[in-house]
């Protein structure tokens, strides 16, 4: 019997061991505000430079609802300021959250004419 409540304590110190790190890792996170006070708009396609983002971060997408959208896009669509025929994730509410994934996350405005002029980032995380 003592044996086996022994190997129920290590259970229990276990799962508790990896609560408290997965509970690091989220309160880690860090929360951008795509464009800072001046929100999603033209030109915000150098916020990102100086910000150091990490997968797990979330950019948050403030903008006018009426006017502009955001999509997740490929390095292709983002050079080309294309948006992806089908399965392209598209953003509308005006106050979108995004979780970064590791590596480079790319979005656009898909209304014509905004991504060409600025309406587009790339956020590399680590």
């Amino acid at each position: 019997m003592a044996a086996q409540g022994r190997g129920s304590a290590a259970v229990v110190v276990g799962v508790l061991l990896v609560c408290v790190l997965l509970s690091a890792a989220v309160a880690q996170a860090a929360v951008f505000n795509v464009g800072d006070r001046g929100g999603w708009s033209f030109d915000t396609n150098s916020w990102p430079t100086g910000k150091r983002f990490k997968a797990g971060d979330v950019l948050v997408f403030k903008y006018d609802a009426t006017a502009h959208d955001v999509v997740a896009v490929s390095a292709a669509g983002y050079r080309a300021c294309a948006k992806p025929a089908k399965g392209a994730k598209v953003y509308k509410s005006g106050a979108d959250r995004v979780t970064l994934a590791r590596g480079t996350n790319y979005f656009i405005c898909s209304i014509p004419g905004h991504c060409q002029s600025g309406m587009k980032i790339a956020v590399t995380a680590a």
